[in-house]
């Protein structure tokens, strides 16, 4: 590898990261919007693969208006960062967790609504760090889990309760 990042690209890669966060999470469209870049393309488990600012900010904005009871209270978490350059320079791959917890307005309880994975492309081309794609890998089934070790764990049947008594 020709380059490298520097400490204070891991620092304005990880900044990126919680711009986005503030942004989605807050429904601050300014705010998500710089994050990417302008063919910046998005791949998300419910809303499918968009690309363009424009598809992005309607999509974003069909999540924040037409879900809000799923939305409203959420904070996105990514962590355990593994930032990897690309051959070309300023161009980095990464890799990390994440973790969406809500606080459930309705009930005032808090819950975590999904984890999973993301790899993502960040690039600097258009000055600052931004998302050149995500993808996003929600952990909904055990074969989304990016196990690399041997799966050792046995499935077993799903039986359903006996009927109770009285009970129909």
């Amino acid at each position: 590898m020709a380059w490298r990042l520097t400490a204070e690209d891991r620092l304005e890669i990880q900044e990126l990261y919680s711009r986005y966060a503030w942004g989605i999470d807050l429904a601050d469209a300014d705010m998500a919007m710089s994050t990417f870049t302008q063919d910046c393309s998005f791949d998300h488990l419910w809303q499918g693969k968009v690309q363009g600012h424009e598809a992005i900010l309607a999509n974003l904005q069909s999540l924040w208006n037409d879900r809000q009871h799923w939305w409203y209270g959420r904070q996105h978490l990514m962590n355990h960062f593994i930032m990897e350059p690309r051959e070309e320079e300023g161009e980095c791959d990464v890799r990390c967790f994440f973790q969406i917890i809500q606080f459930q307005t309705d009930y005032h309880t808090n819950f975590v609504f999904g984890i999973g994975t993301r790899i993502d492309h960040v690039t600097n081309k258009e000055g600052p760090w931004r998302f050149q794609s995500l993808h996003v890998n929600a952990w909904t089934a055990a074969d989304q889990v990016p196990w690399k070790g041997e799966l050792l764990m046995v499935k077993k049947p799903v039986h359903k309760a006996a009927p109770v008594a009285g009970k129909k």
